[in-house]
């Protein structure tokens, strides 16, 4: 273990540039583990939970509650109990002497478009290049969502492999254009994207209705598809919360927004203002509307959805783990139950309907183990 080690303010996605400590959930002097959650951080994304990386006794806050940082700021001081005090203080004024922030838009790599299967797609990929020997990871999002769900997994799995991320027709930056919305289409546009990024086969990693793509493209085409991770998927049973679908494409008015936004999550802070305002955002766009509308009906009607694979797993031979989160309002969680032995299945506490983005590092773990 290093004698001194900091922990600074995370970069969670790309876009992220600053952040808030909106809680600190530890005291000086505390023995901490890593892993362990020590304080909230306010992003303009979303609020989330810290997990410390390091482990030993927190020795010095730097940052108050409240206080907004850059990324890379110097949060806390972390050592064992025997190093003095005036190391660490000469530690922290190295540090903040040195400590450059990053310039406002310097972000990382942007998404470009990609032209698959007759679509313009929105995509991102990042990790290193083609010759790697590791499998590519293919993030599929959920209904309403797009790749920016996935802003705590893509960067942190791309470390040793290729990860590619896109939105699909109708969400994002992709085209609005979606003449027929159902699993099937979307899965053959799945295919066709991978056609144009050049994806021979990959480890297909799906959320809610792209975890249904994922078993999708993986039952037509098995030979491009190594393993599934299918987060909170959907087509595991037969309910589904209708009010979350049918309020999420017509709720124009924040406050109303936010009550359907806050049935993703285990706990309604995780929600920011910013995060409402982006889905406000969206839906405005031309034939965003529509293409909500065109996929809902296609997959769900009511409190029911349309969408089964449950009774086709037997047909593949592939590797396959099932991540829930226990207080999930919209899938429920139960729908992971007597599945095949051979099928890993997961359930996260304290996680709603998007564990990849409440419990990250858990989830993260997770995949990285499949494969």
């Amino acid at each position: 273990m290093k004698p001194i080690q900091p922990i600074t303010m995370p970069k969670w996605g790309l876009a992220m540039e600053e952040g808030i400590v909106a809680r600190w959930a530890v005291e000086e002097g505390a023995e901490i583990q890593a892993g362990q959650e020590i304080m909230d951080i306010e992003t303009t994304k979303i609020a989330n939970v810290f997990e410390s990386p390091v482990a030993g006794v927190l020795r010095r806050k730097i940052v108050p509650n409240g206080d907004t940082v850059p990324v890379g700021a110097l949060l806390g001081v972390v050592s064992e109990p025997e190093v003095p005090q005036t190391e660490i203080d000469s530690f922290v004024d190295e540090f903040l002497a040195d400590f450059k922030p990053a310039e406002k838009g310097q972000s990382g790599p942007a998404p470009e478009a990609i032209d698959a299967g007759g679509q313009r797609l929105n995509h991102l990929r990042l990790g290193p290049d083609a010759s790697s020997n590791e499998t590519p990871l293919l993030l599929i999002h959920g209904f309403g969502a797009d790749m920016t769900t996935w802003m705590f997994n893509q960067a942190a799995l791309a470390e040793d492999r290729p990860v590619y991320a896109f939105d699909l027709p109708g969400h994002g930056g992709s085209s609005k254009a979606v003449p027929d919305g159902s699993v099937a289409a979307l899965a053959a546009t799945t295919v066709a994207y991978m056609d144009a990024a050049a994806i021979d086969r990959a480890h297909l990693v799906g959320h809610s209705l792209g975890a249904a793509i994922a078993v999708y493209v993986a039952l037509i085409m098995p030979s491009r598809v190594t393993a599934l991770t299918l987060i909170a998927p959907a087509g595991f049973g037969a309910e589904i919360n209708g009010d979350f679908i049918h309020g999420f494409i017509t709720e124009s008015r924040a406050r109303k927004l936010r009550l359907v936004i806050e049935m993703l999550v285990a706990k309604a802070e995780t929600v920011t203002a910013e995060m409402v305002e982006d889905v406000l955002k969206f839906k405005r766009v031309d034939g965003a509307q529509a293409a909500l509308r065109t996929i809902a009906a296609a997959n769900f009607v009511g409190n029911q959805q349309r969408v089964a694979n449950r009774d086709r797993l037997g047909e593949l031979r592939i590797p396959i783990q099932i991540i829930w989160g226990t207080e999930d309002r919209i899938l429920p969680a139960s729908h992971g139950d007597t599945l095949p032995a051979s099928i890993r299945v997961k359930r996260i506490a304290g996680a709603g309907h998007i564990p990849h983005m409440e419990k990250a590092a858990e989830v993260n773990a997770l995949i990285k183990g499949v494969g």
